[in-house]
């Protein structure tokens, strides 16, 4: 046989084990160019700007008629 637990894990016990498991919104900012949402550090995904300057040169999406 294998051994087991002498008595139950509380509930207060069980939630204290497991409070660093909840998962946290990421933190974004608006970028300054184009004011799309972007993380922290990173070029915008939309405008391709880093810090006021042009990084990545974007294609621009053209519509359908």
């Amino acid at each position: 046989m294998a051994p087991l637990p002498k008595r139950k894990i509380s509930k207060g016990r069980q939630h204290r084990r497991r409070n660093h498991l909840a998962l946290t919104r990421p933190n974004l900012v608006s970028c300054p160019q184009c004011h799309a949402l972007r993380s922290p550090h990173r070029i915008c995904p939309s405008c391709g700007s880093y810090k006021g300057s042009e990084v990545i040169e974007m294609k621009k999406k053209e519509k359908k008629e």
